[in-house]
């Protein structure tokens, strides 16, 4: 199925929209299980009522989470609006139950010490995701050129909802990124001598075909391997693979001994704007270091410091309770 002309052909409508690749995978993968749902019947004989039951089935019977949900919704409209032309009208389906979790943080001596565990690179992974507030697919895409030196500031580009963003940088980084963009740039004249270089963009690498030699192109972090590019077949260098830092950042947990958290790659991202805000920094700042699109998305830092009850005393505070030890 996976290679059937109608999933061809969303996969052709989604590279021209300038999805991203992670995007087309998960957008493909749903589809995928919304026709396997319906006995393989094909979504141009379907509509509405199938994509109602479907997700329906998701949350009542699969209990998947509500973004989970929404990303299943966005890739059947995907496929219904701007492949097959068909409008789905008012679906009202029985949405996921949604739970409002508090984001994990972690205090400045626990990032010092897990930080510590690490080796250069990995350190220099997660001293980014913490002091720029980085996601870590963010991170591992960043390219020479996107590192700011001069005004210390990190480009992200294309990042969650295909958005550009400035954030900053630690002048605490300066150094070993001058060492690991160095590294990169060694590997990259060797690749070039081979005639390959870093994986680019599939219309860059058209238009200017020796864009791969260009250092301001070269991965940051690059892999330790050379690859197929999933659009154009040539052999490249893409990013470093986000498995590795995240097996790193498992070891470097338990060898620091915290064991009271859940710690994934993102709870150094929670980390940055929690720390930003208890240091008294504006919200708004906050919000487009993130990238949020809605302020209230950002707020839900202020509930882990506690910020949404500040200046509200306890009952228990003007309760007058006798001393059991002074005499009736």
């Amino acid at each position: 199925m996976a290679a059937s002309p109608f999933l061809n052909r969303i996969r052709r409508e989604l590279r021209l929209g300038g999805y991203s690749l992670r995007t087309e995978k998960t957008y493909l993968h749903w589809i995928k299980r919304f026709i396997r749902f319906h006995q393989l019947r094909h979504p141009s004989d379907m509509g509405g009522p199938e994509v109602r039951s479907f997700l329906t089935w998701l949350a009542a019977d699969c209990h998947v989470a509500v973004n989970t949900q929404k990303t299943a919704l966005n890739a059947l409209a995907f496929m219904y609006h701007k492949v097959l032309n068909i409008e789905l009208g008012e679906l009202d389906f029985h949405h996921a139950t949604q739970y409002r979790n508090l984001p994990v943080v972690l205090t400045q001596p626990e990032v010092a010490l897990i930080l510590k565990q690490l080796d250069e690179r990995n350190q220099l992974i997660f001293s980014l995701l913490y002091g720029s507030g980085l996601r870590i697919t963010e991170c591992l895409r960043l390219r020479v050129q996107d590192i700011g030196f001069s005004d210390s500031s990190v480009t992200v580009r294309n990042g969650k909802g295909n958005k550009d963003r400035k954030t900053m940088l630690s002048h605490r980084l300066h150094g070993m990124l001058h060492q690991q963009i160095e590294s990169a740039l060694s590997i990259q004249q060797a690749d070039n001598l081979k005639g390959v270089g870093p994986s680019l963009p599939f219309a860059l690498g058209k238009k200017y075909p020796n864009a791969f030699r260009q250092p301001a192109w070269m991965f940051v972090f690059p892999s330790v391997s050379l690859c197929k590019h999933p659009v154009t077949g040539e052999v490249c260098r893409h990013h470093l693979h986000d498995s590795v830092p995240r097996r790193a950042l498992k070891k470097a947990v338990r060898q620091a001994g915290i064991n009271n958290k859940r710690i994934s790659c993102h709870t150094f991202r929670h980390s940055f704007a929690t720390h930003l805000l208890e240091a008294g920094r504006d919200i708004r700042t906050v919000q487009e270091l993130l990238g949020h699109s809605d302020v209230r998305t950002t707020q839900i830092y202020t509930h882990v410091l506690g910020q949404h009850f500040a200046g509200t005393h306890s009952p228990l505070d003007f309760l007058a309770i006798p001393d059991k030890n002074q005499p009736h």
